[in-house]
């Protein structure tokens, strides 16, 4: 039976909730019997993730998927490159430096994102590939999760799926803003757990 690790994040600045978490919420009050799944909740910190990511994936899971935030996204983004550069929302761009000194400059999930779009399509959710997963906490997320599996030679194949904000969050704001209900994400993350179940 595989193994998966699923990550989410805390909520950060003005967000109350994150659509992360929600979702992996959602998910675990029906979980699929295979594969075996493990979930965690991370802070938003560039250190705490990676040493909490370093001590996870000495598990040697067979994959990792790590979710986040993204406010005014319309669809589920799968994320396919993660590149060695990260700063927070606070800092000018000039300010960002590598997350790893020396390590490579970027790193591609293995795992079929392309093939799990046109999946998620077909069955009604909007989803689609992403090829930059931005500069921030979520890029170096996959960037981390990537590095480390070389690193400490684990057969662990990540990848990072970006949400919507919740229908909850938007009904706080005080504009209209896009969002996609955790049900739908949650759904998504079945389709996907079905297929590596049934590949294992």
């Amino acid at each position: 039976m595989a193994s998966v690790l699923i990550t989410a994040f805390e909520p950060y600045d003005r967000w109350s909730k994150n659509s992360s978490w929600l979702t992996l919420v959602r998910l675990t009050q029906n979980l699929p019997t295979n594969p075996q799944i493990t979930t965690r909740l991370y802070p938003v910190d560039f250190a705490a993730v990676k040493e909490m990511l370093a001590n996870d994936l000495k598990a040697n899971y067979d994959y990792a998927f790590h979710l986040g935030q993204a406010p005014g996204s319309t669809r589920i983004q799968l994320e396919t490159i993660a590149i060695n550069v990260g700063g927070s929302s606070t800092q000018s761009p000039d300010e960002f430096r590598p997350l790893v000194e020396g390590g490579p400059i970027a790193f591609r999930s293995p795992l079929p994102l392309g093939d799990w779009a046109l999946r998620l399509r077909s069955s009604g959710i909007p989803a689609e590939m992403s090829f930059h997963a931005g500069t921030y906490l979520c890029n170096a997320t996959l960037y981390f999760s990537c590095y480390l599996a070389e690193r400490m030679g684990l057969k662990t194949q990540a990848a990072f799926l970006h949400l919507p904000l919740d229908v909850s969050q938007t009904a706080e704001q005080a504009r209209g803003m896009a969002a996609l209900p955790v049900a739908v994400g949650a759904e998504a993350l079945h389709l996907i757990l079905a297929e590596l179940a049934d590949t294992a």
